[in-house]
């Protein structure tokens, strides 16, 4: 069984900060073409921005990933860096606690913006680009390309605070199910990684105001303590490359065991 994604091209968004910079890091380290694409432009700068202009594998795009235009532009900008895609990760992800009623319809909008619209968009432009790659190679038929989205145990948890944040993460996975049906017949695949407490950019944020629940959520977390980035990269690696051939549409779950437990009052990121 083949891993390799060595010489491919990756679109990697949410690239900037934690789990979408793990990965896009990652991608690079096995030998993958990366665009480093989030918002931050600041720090992709730091991040990424020496690196970019050394080493012809990489280059950052900075951008509101929620506008049509600027994910136009961001698979113009890959395809002119590096004349294909081949793998795209939908890690900017968006993160809100809410009243139990979800009261405020701007904070569903907006996770619903960032969550499910932004990356279903892109998945959509970056699909016909892979198709049409195939065509001009005549590779009909053939495994072209592959979308893996990043999710949240939290699309299939109740917990009234996290209606919002929920509610887009289910959307989501009904994205990938359906957009996996859809390119299965163009040699595409779809699947997503669903999370339970990793430690993300929004979870560290979080944890700053909320320091008694970093205990709280080991607690709650069978193996007894919060993910680190590091420990899905290679998870994302499998899905994107031919060893996962004959896997679509499919929910990966990587949670520490926290999904197998009855459902505790305690944030899932």
């Amino acid at each position: 069984m083949s891993l390799s994604i060595s010489g491919k091209t990756a679109i990697v968004t949410g690239a900037a900060h934690g789990i979408g910079l793990a990965i896009a890091r990652h991608f690079a380290d096995r030998g993958a073409n990366v665009m480093f694409a989030d918002i931050d432009e600041a720090k992709l700068v730091d991040e990424v921005g020496d690196e970019a202009a050394n080493d012809g594998k990489l280059r950052y795009f900075s951008g509101d990933l929620c506008q049509k235009l600027t994910l136009a532009n961001l698979l113009s900008a890959t395809i002119d860096a590096f004349d294909r895609v081949d793998i795209l990760v939908n890690a900017a992800r968006g993160f809100a606690t809410v009243d139990p009623l979800c009261t405020d319809e701007a904070v569903l909008e907006a996770m619903l913006r960032q969550n499910m619209m932004a990356g279903l968009r892109l998945s959509q432009m970056t699909a016909k680009r892979m198709i049409a790659q195939a065509e001009k190679d005549d590779r009909r038929g053939q495994q072209i390309g592959s979308i893996i989205n990043i999710s949240s145990i939290a699309a299939c948890r109740t917990q009234p605070e996290l209606m919002a944040f929920s509610i887009a993460c289910a959307a989501q996975d009904q994205a990938t199910r359906s957009l996996a049906l859809a390119l299965a017949p163009q040699g595409i695949r779809v699947n997503s990684v669903a999370l339970g407490s990793v430690m993300s950019a929004s979870m560290q944020t979080v944890l700053k105001d909320n320091s008694d629940w970093r205990d709280a959520i080991a607690r709650g977390t069978p193996m007894g303590r919060i993910g680190a980035a590091h420990e899905l990269v290679e998870a994302v690696q499998f899905l994107a490359s031919d060893g996962a051939g004959f896997m679509t549409g499919q929910i990966l779950t990587i949670d520490g065991g926290r999904a197998l437990v009855d459902a505790v009052p305690i944030p899932v990121f």
